[in-house]
């Protein structure tokens, strides 16, 4: 230190330099030259000295000495980097440029408000943007770093915008994200000075002509910056007001990608300090008021009054008037920590005193710059292009039902301005938006719960349902008023064969008057149309839900007080037994003894009385009364009959009706149909002319199979055979009240796979369930 202090000769202060920078090479040692009060005296060499070598020396030892955050503030603080700018500035021979933007390199890191102000103040912005071009590389990549680190302190941010600072480090970026670039880690220091150059107008300006705004759009569609995704949202929350940079973003597709970020992690958690704000908006300097006895006192009162919680909760400024009262009982509830109700009313936050009730602060959490993007690009006249669609639906109820907490209340703001304004209407229909509203919060079934659930809290969902409810009622406006009875007539009957189907399928849940879904759905042709489309590719993944639950409202508007009637007593319900007429003659003394015997392939004997089976049906009037050999024959052979399928055709010509025998062919569930002896049955009953049988047959496959603890699996079986009755049967029980939401979109699924490319038994008999018709006589009467 003596000899930096006294000998002034370059030669000598070279040396001592040089000695000095070795020691700084160890901790302790740096510590020490620290402590010695080195840094003054290197600072006045370098103010003093002309020799280059020299210079290089007692820079080097100044970047050593810069080795920890705390040493680098001190150098800082005690005027080391102005002189190192005014060297730079002074355009020195290569070497000592190259030992200047290293020892600026190292100074910068982390960089401190005094060591910004001293390099801008030194004229050292100017040469570092003009050294980002320089053909060494050492030197380039240190000006480039030193320039981002910079961008840290807001104070130089426009001076450095004006040096042309945003053009170099945009095409350094953009140079290192192409093709033959590196890789993640040496572009985050660039990420992070890009985005920190958004918080200024000016900035933002050269940064928007540059092209920064595709650059960000680049890294927000990297999946591998996903760490940087967060910031750059943020980053972009300084266009929120620049009509044009915002319509250049929602045309790259920005929209979907915010509507991503609600739900996604929370990225590099590092805080920026005060000093990284944004300079538009400087901080004010207020000189420190001095607390009058008299306040001190009064504010002795207002904390042992309770008034105050402590002293940081009073000012000089405080009066009656603005102290904050305490909370209503019915706030204090809603903030307790009792997760029951108001669980998706505002978060409540904390208020500094001035601050009324009436207006509370809104929590700003990791989604709150998406949010505020979103809802900005809400506002416009027409969104419907950027935010009624599936992504940005999907982004949006995600957030709402996946929050750990209250959700936020902007996001609900979003979704209302969305549904309540008339130019989103036809997107909400063509994008199957209503539709998705009320499946994800009124049915409480997400598009990643179909087909297969997922287990999921519903600790919240009465507040989602109301939620949702609230959407589709403002969507209801819409659609009944004139322009959107306008806009759903044009969609249904002048619009593409996908808006069509999306049309009809929506109509139920958005249209309540009579006169407007009678006309569109039935009428016009709107129904037919939905059920036309269940068998063709599915326009969205949820299309076989949304039309399942769209089928059982139009159900309920159709027959709003309709309810599930019992069976009632018939002689063809199984569930009461009737007297069995047949059984007498199978005793051993039968009474009246039998005239006739049926022969079946197995070489079974079946007793009967002629009489009464030739009066049964016109096949055995033929057989036993007319030309026929058989009719002169006491031993009459039923070809292709098994004993299972004969037994209730025996009973059936004797005069039973309901005494059981019918569900001796019928498997039980679980087990196939198709290929069963209860096919079996019923095709011998429509062979021999037996209609009441076949009505019997079904009446006992609709109650073994489509009961109330029956699945979708068998309403499939069920309709594979084939028969109309039956295939009402399974349209019944798919729209019954009495089903789930995903048990009723299972087994339309079912039954579209079951119908394969005859789609008209499934068309009809689901029209004639949903319009209270009846296919074929008498209407399935199952418990169901």
């Amino acid at each position: 230190m003596a000899i930096l202090q006294c000998v002034k000769i370059d030669s000598i202060q070279n040396r001592t330099a040089r000695a000095l920078g070795n020691l700084a090479m160890e901790s302790e040692s740096c510590r020490a030259i620290h402590s010695a009060g080195a840094v003054p005296l290197l600072v006045e060499s370098l103010a003093a000295c002309q020799d280059s070598q020299c210079l290089q020396s007692v820079v080097r030892t100044i970047r050593n000495l810069a080795d920890s955050p705390q040493h680098r503030l001190a150098l800082a603080q005690q005027g080391a980097v102005r002189p190192l700018a005014e060297l730079l500035a002074a355009a020195p021979d290569p070497a000592l440029t190259l030992a200047l933007v290293r020892a600026l390199l190292e100074l910068s890191r982390g960089c401190s408000r005094a060591c910004a102000e001293q390099l801008s103040l030194g004229g050292g912005l100017g040469p570092l943007v003009s050294l980002a071009s320089h053909p060494k590389k050492a030197v380039r990549e240190a000006a480039i770093l030193i320039l981002a680190n910079l961008c840290a302190q807001g104070l130089v941010r426009p001076a450095l915008g004006n040096a042309g600072g945003v053009e170099v480090l945009l095409g350094e970026l953009q140079r290192r994200r192409g093709p033959s670039g590196a890789g993640p880690a040496p572009q985050q220091p660039l990420v992070r000075a890009v985005c920190l150059l958004c918080r200024e107008a000016i900035n933002r300006a050269r940064l928007r002509d540059a092209g920064g705004l595709e650059l960000l759009m680049g890294l927000l569609q990297d999946p591998r910056a996903s760490a940087w995704h967060p910031r750059v949202v943020a980053a972009l929350v300084g266009f929120l007001y620049d009509t044009g940079a915002l319509g250049r973003l929602q045309a790259l597709g920005l929209v979907p990608l915010l509507a991503g970020q609600l739900c996604g992690e929370a990225g590099d958690d590092e805080e920026e300090g005060r000093e990284a704000a944004s300079w538009d908006f400087p901080e004010e300097q207020m000189p420190e008021r001095v607390e009058a006895g008299s306040f001190r006192s009064l504010r002795s009162w207002l904390i042992s009054e309770g008034y105050a919680a402590g002293p940081g909760d009073t000012s000089p400024d405080w009066s009656p008037e603005r102290c904050p009262l305490p909370p209503p009982p019915e706030l204090a509830e809603q903030t307790s920590p009792d997760p029951g109700p108001a669980l998706l009313r505002p978060p409540r936050a904390l208020r500094t005193p001035g601050r009324s009730l009436a207006a509370p602060e809104e929590l700003w959490g990791r989604e709150g710059p998406a949010l505020l993007l979103l809802s900005r690009f809400s506002q416009a006249p027409d969104p419907s292009g950027a935010l009624v669609t599936g992504p940005a639906l999907c982004g949006l109820l995600a957030y709402v039902t996946g929050a750990p907490g209250p959700p936020s209340p902007r996001a609900l703001r979003i979704l209302a301005r969305l549904t309540c304004n008339p130019a989103c209407l036809e997107a909400f229909v063509c994008s199957y938006g209503a539709a998705l509203l009320r499946s994800w919060l009124v049915l409480g079934v997400a598009p990643d719960d179909w087909p297969t659930l997922r287990a999921r809290p519903l600790s919240r969902h009465s507040q989602h349902r109301e939620l949702g409810e609230m959407l589709l009622q403002n969507l209801t406006v819409q659609a009944e008023s004139p322009f959107g009875v306008g806009a759903l007539t044009h969609l249904l009957l002048s619009g593409s064969p996908e808006d069509r189907v999306a049309c009809a399928l929506t109509l139920p849940f958005i249209c309540r008057k009579p006169s407007l879904w009678r006309r569109l759905l039935l009428d016009q042709g709107g129904l037919r149309v939905l059920l036309s489309a269940l068998t063709r590719p599915a326009p969205h993944p949820l299309f076989l839900f949304f039309a399942a639950d769209s089928l059982f409202c139009l159900q309920s508007l159709v027959s709003p007080t309709a309810t599930p009637a019992s069976p009632p007593a018939v002689p063809g319900d199984p569930e009461v037994p009737a007297p069995c007429l047949y059984e007498p003659l199978l005793g051993p003394a039968p009474t009246p003894a039998p005239d006739l015997h049926f022969l079946l392939d197995s070489g079974l004997r079946l007793p009967a009385q002629r009489a009464i089976s030739s009066t049964a049906s016109p096949f055995f009037r033929a057989l036993l009364e007319g030309s026929f050999a058989e009719a002169q024959m006491d031993l009459v052979p039923l070809r292709g009959l098994s004993p299972s399928a004969a037994w209730p055709v025996l009973h059936h010509l004797h005069g039973c009706r309901g005494c059981g025998a019918s569900l001796g062919p019928i498997p039980p569930p679980g087990k196939p149909l198709l290929g069963s002896e209860a096919e079996e049955a019923l095709e011998a009953a429509g062979r021999f002319l037996l209609p009441g049988l076949e009505e019997e047959l079904e009446e006992a496959v609709g109650h073994v199979h489509l009961g109330p603890q029956s699945g979708p699996e068998s309403v499939c079986e069920v309709f594979r055979l084939g028969r109309p009755r039956l295939a009402a049967h399974c349209a019944r029980w798919t729209l019954g009240p009495e089903q789930c939401p995903r048990k009723r979109a299972l087994a339309l699924l079912g039954l579209v796979e079951a119908a394969g490319k005859e789609t008209g038994p499934l068309t009809e008999a689901l029209l004639a369930v949903v319009m209270g018709g009846v296919l074929g006589g008498k209407g399935p009467s199952i418990d169901c």
